[in-house]
């Protein structure tokens, strides 16, 4: 069966859509997400707002579909850095990754604090943003359960390959506390047998990565970071090596 072509109505419709999306994504910028409102953005887009609510019947509304589309950006921005890197540098995937996540960050602040930022007061996300949002924390996981692939959880020496600090089994309530992450990535595929000490070291990592974002675009490194990208690297490139990443090639 062939696929119909949208009708000029469909096409006009989405074009509306886009630009009170786009118009926004400008005020989660200039003011902040907390702040948005559907007046605002219809005198932006030069439309009523009785009209704007035909496309988004509320703010909520209007925020759930932002939230799809940039952690739906963020993501297809990430699986591009990283998909064409070769498979076996898993430092390299990493870095590639993390480096996506910076970029599109800083050229996004707003967005970026949308996703990342404090919670909109009575706002609560819908089931509909999961899958979206968990589009970048996927590659990352992928890249760490890739490069341990061959390493059952429940085999890892107590030193594993690091040989550094405390494994997780040494604190009584490690384990359990990340219990949730480990069964999420035995049970989406990630690895047969995860590691809760790799696990840990990922969960660490992965709010590292955005911690250092945080702090970098709401200004908290003001007087401490001076190369943000340079800094943003070499903390991501410890944090590579922390998780026991392997590259047959120098990181560029």
């Amino acid at each position: 069966m062939v696929d119909k072509a949208p009708t000029a109505r469909a096409l006009a419709r989405e074009t509306v859509r886009t630009a009170i999306l786009d118009a926004a994504r400008a005020r989660l910028t200039e003011e902040g997400p907390a702040q948005l409102s559907l007046r605002a953005v219809a005198r932006d887009v030069g439309m009523v707002s009785s009209a704007v609510y035909r496309y988004f019947p509320s703010r909520d509304d209007l925020l759930t579909a932002l939230l799809v589309l940039d952690y739906d950006e963020l993501g297809a921005a990430v699986e591009a850095a990283e998909s064409p890197v070769d498979r076996a540098d898993h430092v390299g995937r990493w870095v590639a990754a993390c480096r996506a996540i910076r970029g599109w960050a800083v050229a996004h602040p707003g967005d970026f604090a949308l996703l990342y930022g404090s919670p909109v007061p009575g706002y609560v996300a819908p089931q509909d943003t999961v899958a979206p949002a968990s589009r970048t924390t996927h590659v990352l996981l992928r890249v760490v359960t890739d490069a341990w692939a061959a390493v059952p959880g429940s085999a890892l020496p107590p030193d594993w390959r690091l040989g550094a600090g405390p494994s997780v089994d040494s604190r009584p309530g490690t384990a359990a506390s990340v219990a949730d992450a480990v069964r999420y990535a035995a049970t989406h595929g990630f690895h047969a047998d995860p590691a809760p000490e790799v696990v840990l070291r990922t969960l660490m990592a992965w709010t590292t990565v955005y911690g250092m974002l945080s702090f970098e675009l709401f200004g908290h490194a003001v007087g401490s970071v001076s190369e943000h990208a340079a800094y943003f690297d070499e903390v991501v490139v410890r944090l590579a090596h922390d998780l026991g990443l392997a590259s047959p090639h120098p990181v560029p």
